[in-house]
């Protein structure tokens, strides 16, 4: 079967269902082998209960750091699919290209900085002392291996870039099914605890490298890696960071915004701790459920402004939405239902269970406000505006969650109260995004009809 869509002709629902089922399937599949590591972790536990936590403290501050760049993947995507949309065999070799040299230096140097950090960073996350030590240990380990994880997203934003995200999600697949059985080996067997966990980790993302960069040398189409253009092209580089470094940077702000919210949970004590870490693994499972199709969009959009056919593109972002409407809000309901249910799996301890459930019921049921939001996001990008979604996400996901925080927070110490600050911000978001949005929409539709004027004049 073809693996690639044609997004520049044919149904365009059917083609962003065929390109965000994919990535929703191949995400939420992570999330899941995540949850298995937790509840092994959880099964042969030998410190009081408190390895879940120690894991689950660093993830917050794991997104923040390798945010920027694996937003800087998703600036590969576009410049590529727009010079596909184009039909520029040249500049999009380069790009190509130039998205592995990103990947491979920006991969070393979050390692070193990883690395170097690891209780700098969990004491400013306020971990508990009881699980520094934990925490610490993996957190290194992690970033060891993110190298090989950075070239992997940016061989998938490539796959993707021409409508290819089935093989991303078979790769992905295969490696999390190793990761499974990893884990339980190590952690089971060697008595490895978070370590085990934490080089599973590692042998998976090599796993699905391996694969994905073999597919891409193998390719006969002309998205392909050819290993005499991994090189310094200076266009190519600066097009992918315009696009890609303030969606890293928006990337890092939700991840800055996180940490701020659960170093406050964090002073609740180890309980809450571990409660926001099983939520926080359900949540990851709806977050990808709901922008998956951001993603899809991206590429439609960027294919379709490249090709100059403005209508199309918008098309794409209005079915987009309804596509993550219709998926956020039926699993979130679900998970808001079954918070009780789907807590007590990685928790027996019901103080655990009773703080997990409570910011699942919160977020669970609006994160497709989160997942509209990203659609409009991801098609301000397509159309070459990414620093309006990076603003949006300074404001209403950094700055007013701080002012949130440490000014309204204290009056009401509820976490509940809390948790409202997310679909709080995301309403605003979407309100400031439209404001763009469309008069991005008429600028970029009188420019192609100028261009289509000025081919057609005769010479």
């Amino acid at each position: 079967m073809k693996k690639d869509v044609d997004m520049l002709s044919g149904s365009i629902v059917k083609g962003l269902v065929t390109i965000a089922i994919p990535i929703m399937v191949m995400n939420v599949l992570q999330s899941l082998f995540n949850i298995v590591d937790m509840t092994v972790l959880k099964m042969f536990d030998t410190s009081g209960g408190y390895t879940v936590g120690a894991v689950g403290t660093c993830s917050m501050i794991i997104t923040l750091i390798t945010g920027l760049l694996t937003g800087v993947s998703s600036g590969a995507n576009v410049v590529i699919s727009r010079h596909l949309g184009s039909g520029d065999k040249e500049r999009t070799e380069r790009a190509i290209g130039s998205s592995v040299l990103i990947s491979l230096v920006g991969g070393f140097l979050l390692l070193i900085i990883g690395v170097s950090f690891a209780e700098v960073f969990l004491k400013w996350n306020n971990c508990p002392e009881q699980l520094l030590p934990d925490a610490a240990l993996y957190f290194r380990l992690y970033f060891v291996g993110v190298p090989i994880s950075m070239l992997y997203n940016f061989c998938a934003s490539i796959l993707r870039s021409k409508g290819d995200s089935r093989s991303t999600m078979i790769y992905s697949t295969v490696a999390g099914v190793l990761k499974v059985i990893f884990t339980f080996v190590f952690v089971a067997f060697f008595k490895m605890q978070v370590a085990g966990v934490a080089i599973a980790t590692i042998l998976s993302w090599a796993v699905c490298t391996v694969l994905a960069v073999a597919k891409l040398l193998r390719s006969d189409s002309v998205v392909k890696i050819k290993l005499n253009r991994i090189r310094f092209y200076r266009r190519e580089i600066r097009d992918i960071l315009t696009v890609g470094v303030p969606t890293g940077l928006q990337q890092a702000m939700y991840a800055i915004a996180n940490v701020i919210i659960s170093a406050t949970v964090n002073t609740f004590g180890p309980d809450a701790t571990t409660g926001i870490s099983i939520a926080n693994t359900f949540d990851g499972i709806l977050y990808q459920i709901s922008v998956a199709p951001s993603l899809a969009v991206m590429s439609y959009v960027s294919q379709n402004v490249g090709h100059g056919n403005i209508k199309r593109a918008k098309e794409s972002v209005y079915k987009g939405m309804i596509i993550t409407i219709c998926l956020g809000a039926g699993f979130g309901a679900l998970s808001a239902i079954f918070s009780s249910q789907l807590s007590s799996i990685m928790a027996s301890n019901p103080a655990v269970i009773a703080y997990s459930r409570q910011k699942m019921i919160i977020i669970s049921s609006t994160y497709f406000i989160c997942g509209i939001n990203e659609i409009i996001c991801a098609a301000m990008r397509g159309m070459g505006k990414p620093i309006v979604p990076t603003v949006c996400a300074m404001l209403y996901f950094c700055a007013l969650r701080f002012v949130w925080v440490y000014a309204i927070f204290p009056l009401y110490r509820n976490l509940t109260f809390l948790y409202l600050v997310w679909p709080i911000g995301w309403v605003l978001s979407i309100v400031t995004l439209l404001f763009f949005y469309f008069p991005r929409v008429k600028q970029l539709t009188a420019l192609c009809k100028r261009r289509e004027k000025e081919v057609n004049i005769p010479t």
